[in-house]
C-alpha cells in the first residue's frame, strides 16, 4: 500500500511540473519552479532514530578502518617490489 503512496506522489509530481512548465515564461520562473521541485523533494526525506544514525555511522567507521588496513598494506607491498625493482632493496 506504501507503494502505490509514493507512486500516486510521483504522479502529482510529474504532473505538476508539466503544469508549471506549460506556464513557464522566464529564467526567473525556472528558478522558482527549481526551488520548489527542490522542497517537495525534501519533504521526502527520512530522517534516522538516534540507534540508526549510531548503526550507520559504526559501520561507516568500520569500513574506513578496513579501507585504511587494506591501502596501507598494498602500500607497503609496492614499496616493497619497487624496492627490489629500482636495486635499493625493501625500503622498510
Amino acid at each position: 500500500m506504501a507503494s502505490k503512496d509514493v507512486e500516486t506522489t510521483a504522479d502529482d509530481v510529474v504532473a505538476q511540473a508539466k503544469a508549471d512548465r506549460a506556464e513557464r515564461r522566464g529564467p526567473v520562473a525556472a528558478i522558482v519552479l527549481f526551488i520548489r521541485q527542490v522542497f517537495g523533494e525534501l519533504r521526502k526525506v527520512v530522517t534516522p532514530t538516534r540507534k540508526e544514525l549510531f548503526s550507520y555511522t559504526g559501520v561507516v567507521l568500520v569500513f574506513v578502518v578496513v579501507m585504511m588496513i587494506l591501502v596501507s598494506v598494498l602500500d607497503f607491498v609496492f614499496g616493497l617490489g619497487v624496492g627490489y625493482v629500482f636495486g635499493n632493496g625493501p625500503t622498510a
